[in-house]
């Protein structure tokens, strides 16, 4: 490892990437001027609340119209999407390294301390102690807890009292990165990416039915060859559409493994379609659309280049991207035209957009959470 990369990255048994520039990174370029909106999508802010600052993404889970959010302080907060209102919220006393998943009564978080917490109506179930670092926001589904770490296993434990029911894992490069990465559950089986590669695990067993290369290694060093897949995928019947960082966006069938098409990206984060098209930002902040039956290039927004986005959200007319600046960028499925701007309270929003019911929910760093209504 040469001496710049020692700077950037610590040595934890394996390397991991930071996503945030180092000190001697050369200067962001300077974002174009906005576009102008065409005012044909009315949206409503209804409310607003407080979980605290959250210095990376904690991404949010989503159960009807309950929204689970976190704050890297340790706050954790089930609220009513509709009203912002707590349902329950639990202080920790730990910071929070990812989260939160949940299935609606049962929610889990990675804690900085390496632990797995489970929760239930506002109060601590279990703690389970993890071998490595995880950056990926734990799975509840089927009465389990899933946990994928950055040393590429995976890990089931049981919901109600956290005993390890089996870890499965695969031998990978020692670099990896501190983002989420790819864990679902799909049907009856288990998806996590592992590296480039996206692998179907028995969900009881942890036996492996398939693997399938989702994104190649490419470049002369370490770096430009970390493909590690990443959280936020467009699930649409039995195809499943993912991105590997800095190499592809492919679709697959979820339940053969077979890929459908792979075409060449350089985006670090999540994709999200509807049934036409797969959307996603590349790392200078251009929105591509591509054709969901072929992966061809349907529309290029270069309008928003620079400008720090998160992943998209597709709605029902419409795809919101929050930016580093705390706003909220909706764009026409069809063209990219920008449709509506909104803002929220000046800081990066902090992960994908979600969705609860018909409630658009954003966090912010400073720890602002925002529900919006899109009329």
């Amino acid at each position: 490892m040469n001496k710049r990369k020692s700077l950037c990255w610590p040595l934890l048994g394996f390397v991991v990437v930071l996503l945030s520039a180092c000190s001697s990174a050369p200067e962001k370029p300077k974002p174009a001027a906005l576009p102008a909106v065409t005012g044909q999508l009315a949206v409503a802010k209804l409310w607003s609340t407080s979980i605290g600052p959250v210095t990376t993404p904690l991404i949010a889970s989503v159960n009807g119209s309950q929204v689970a959010v976190a704050s890297s302080a340790g706050q954790v907060a089930v609220l009513d999407a509709g009203t912002g209102k707590d349902i329950w919220r639990l202080n920790l006393n730990v910071p929070i390294q990812a989260g939160v998943g949940g299935d609606g009564q049962r929610f889990a978080v990675i804690t900085g301390k390496n632990e797995v917490v489970a929760m239930e109506s506002g109060k601590v179930m279990w703690r389970y102690a993890l071998s490595a670092l995880s950056y990926t926001p734990p799975v509840v589904a089927g009465q389990r807890v899933f946990v994928l770490t950055a040393d590429r296993a995976v890990t089931a434990l049981d919901g109600a009292t956290g005993q390890k029911l089996w870890t499965q894992q695969r031998a990978g490069d020692p670099l990896v990165l501190q983002q989420a990465g790819l864990l679902m559950p799909f049907g009856d089986t288990l998806l996590a990416g592992w590296g480039g590669r996206l692998a179907s695990l028995n969900p009881t067993t942890g036996a492996v039915r398939w693997e399938t290369l989702l994104g190649a290694s490419r470049g002369t060093n370490e770096v430009e060859r970390l493909v590690d897949l990443v959280a936020g995928v467009s699930r649409l019947g039995n195809t499943v559409c993912a991105r590997a960082f800095q190499s592809a966006v492919a679709c697959l069938d979820g339940h053969r493994g077979t890929i459908q098409w792979s075409r060449s990206a350089q985006g670090h984060q999540g994709v999200d379609g509807d049934d036409k098209l797969i959307f996603g930002a590349e790392s200078d902040s251009k929105v591509v659309a591509w054709q969901r039956s072929s992966g061809q290039n349907a529309w290029t927004q270069d309008a928003l280049r620079f400008r720090g986005l998160t992943a998209p959200l597709v709605m029902e007319r419409s795809l919101v991207l929050g930016d580093a600046d705390g706003q909220l960028h909706f764009l026409s499925k069809q063209d990219g035209q920008a449709l509506q701007r909104l803002s929220t309270d000046g800081s990066a929003i902090m992960g994908r957009p979600v969705l609860a019911g018909q409630i658009l929910v954003v966090v912010t760093r400073t720890g602002g959470v925002f529900g919006f209504r899109p009329e």
